[in-house]
């Protein structure tokens, strides 16, 4: 047989060598697991919130640059199809396309109106008017809506997204994205200290 060797390097590495099958020499631990841990938890939870800034970020920016538009639905007059607080978008069609029973957005014919969104009852291509009612009203509106008034129609709506949506659009909400894409790049930066201290160590 060969002559069996050990080595030992301040108890970091250990190996032996074997005159028959070589060297094998071990890996290299870590001294302070616990920061090491550490580091990944930072990474990961600066990653998180770094990812769920841009995640929200591209629901409120993305869909703007391909035509379709963004509603904060603030009454509750198409409950319980589309509650309070839903984020509605809306994309531009030809009036002549819009069937019954679809969900459109139109401005208001009072000027304190605003922009409503309520179901087409009926479409009076000839007339260029649609007749509307909103699932939570008994009665169809009193006036029709003209097709000047008419801004498209809603394709997708996401439940409580719209209060996002006003936050996220306000300084406030914009300082704060800021504030938490840089928390996150601080989380990461400290992570990346902590793990490598654990390896030198």
């Amino acid at each position: 047989m060969g002559r069996r060797t050990q080595r030992k390097h301040d108890g970091s590495y250990s190996g032996n060598y074997d005159g028959k099958h070589g060297g094998n020499y071990g890996r290299k631990l870590s001294r302070n697991p616990g920061r090491r841990q550490g580091g990944k938890v930072c990474s990961a939870a600066g990653m998180i919130l770094i990812v769920l800034v841009i995640l929200l970020c591209s629901l409120l920016v993305f869909p703007g640059m391909f035509g379709f538009h963004m509603y904060h639905v603030l009454s509750g007059s198409m409950e319980p199809a589309v509650p309070v607080g839903s984020l509605l978008y809306v994309r531009s069609v030809e009036p002549g396309d819009v069937e019954e029973e679809d969900i459109i957005a139109f401005y208001g014919a009072l000027e304190d109106s605003g922009i409503i969104t309520h179901r087409v009852v009926k479409n009076n291509v000839v007339s260029g008017t649609f007749i509307t009612k909103g699932d939570a009203n008994e009665k169809e509106d009193p006036e029709p809506v003209f097709y000047d008034a008419f801004i498209g129609k809603a394709v997708l709506m996401i439940p409580y997204m719209g209060r996002v949506l006003t936050i996220m659009t306000s300084l406030e909400g914009k300082i704060s994205a800021a504030c938490i894409i840089g928390m996150g790049v601080v989380l990461n930066l400290i992570g990346g200290k902590l793990k490598e201290q654990s390896e030198d160590a």
